[in-house]
């Protein structure tokens, strides 16, 4: 799931990422790792939560678009169930989501 709240001058956007224990499956570390990071796997490592799923806010410029996907346990990528769409990935056959702020 993805939250958005904008700020008042609407040019900032507080994003959550929130994986669900299901989505999350058992995994001890999830990443969120996407171009706004320059996919760097290591760059913004999710919180565990109680009930065994992630979470991580994060803030952006609004007004654009934003590929990402999640990394659990450095070996599984998996997409936002809840993306704003998909989009092919050039790297893999797979797809990225995608998060218009």
């Amino acid at each position: 799931m993805i939250r958005k709240k904008y700020d008042k001058s609407g040019t900032n956007c507080t994003v959550t990422f929130v994986i669900s224990p299901e989505q999350a499956a058992g995994a001890t570390c999830a990443h969120v790792v996407g171009d706004f990071t320059n996919w760097d796997r290591n760059a913004m490592p999710m919180k565990l939560s109680k009930d065994n799923g992630f979470q991580l806010s994060i803030q952006l410029d609004a007004g654009r678009e934003f590929l990402f996907r999640y990394l659990f346990d450095n070996v599984r990528w998996d997409n936002d169930w809840n993306a704003d769409k998909y989009v092919a990935s050039p790297y893999q056959d797979s797809e990225n989501s995608l998060l218009s702020v």
